[in-house]
C-alpha cells in the first residue's frame, strides 16, 4: 500500500463518521447498532420522538450529523416520526428491494447509518407531499 494511501486511510478511520463494526458496536447501544447498521425497525408507537413536539434539530444518533428541523416534522399517524425534508445534503436514498415491494431507503450522508424510509405521493398536506418514516433510534434531538 503507498504512503498516500495509507495516511488517506488513517485519516479516515479517526474521523467519528467512519468506523469499523467493532467501533460502532461500542458506541452504540444494541437497539441502535440493530437499526443504524443493520437496517432494522423500531416496532411501532415505540420511538422516543414519535409524538415528540420541541424546537430544535434532530441529529443522526451514530455521528452527530443534523438531519431534520424540527419545523419539518409533522403528524402522520403512521407510529414513527414523520418529516416533510431533510436539511440540504444530510440525507442520501438508496433502493430497497426487501419484503417484496420497492421503497427508498434513507440514510444519513455522513455515516450511511439506516434511517428508515420514504414515502411519496401520499396526500399529505406537506410542502413536498414526502414522508421520511423515521426510527427514533437513529436520531437525537437538540434543543434550539
Amino acid at each position: 500500500m503507498n504512503i498516500a494511501r495509507r495516511a488517506c486511510l488513517r485519516f479516515y478511520s479517526m474521523s467519528n463518521k467512519v468506523k469499523t463494526e467493532s467501533e460502532w458496536r461500542a458506541v452504540l447501544s444494541p437497539a441502535q447498532f440493530a437499526v443504524l447498521r443493520e437496517k432494522a425497525t423500531e416496532r411501532p408507537n415505540t420511538g422516543e420522538y414519535n409524538e415528540f413536539d420541541k424546537l430544535g434539530i434532530y441529529e443522526c444518533a451514530g455521528c452527530g450529523q443534523p438531519l431534520y428541523k424540527s419545523t419539518t416534522k409533522f403528524h402522520s399517524g403512521c407510529g414513527w416520526p414523520a418529516f416533510y425534508e431533510g436539511l440540504p445534503g444530510a440525507i442520501k436514498t438508496e433502493t430497497d428491494n426487501s419484503f417484496g415491494t420497492i421503497r427508498t431507503e434513507i440514510m444519513c450522508s455522513g455515516c450511511g447509518g439506516h434511517l428508515g424510509h420514504v414515502f411519496k405521493g401520499e396526500g399529505f398536506k406537506t410542502p413536498t407531499d414526502e414522508r421520511h418514516c423515521v426510527n427514533s433510534i437513529s436520531l437525537k434531538f437538540k434543543e434550539e
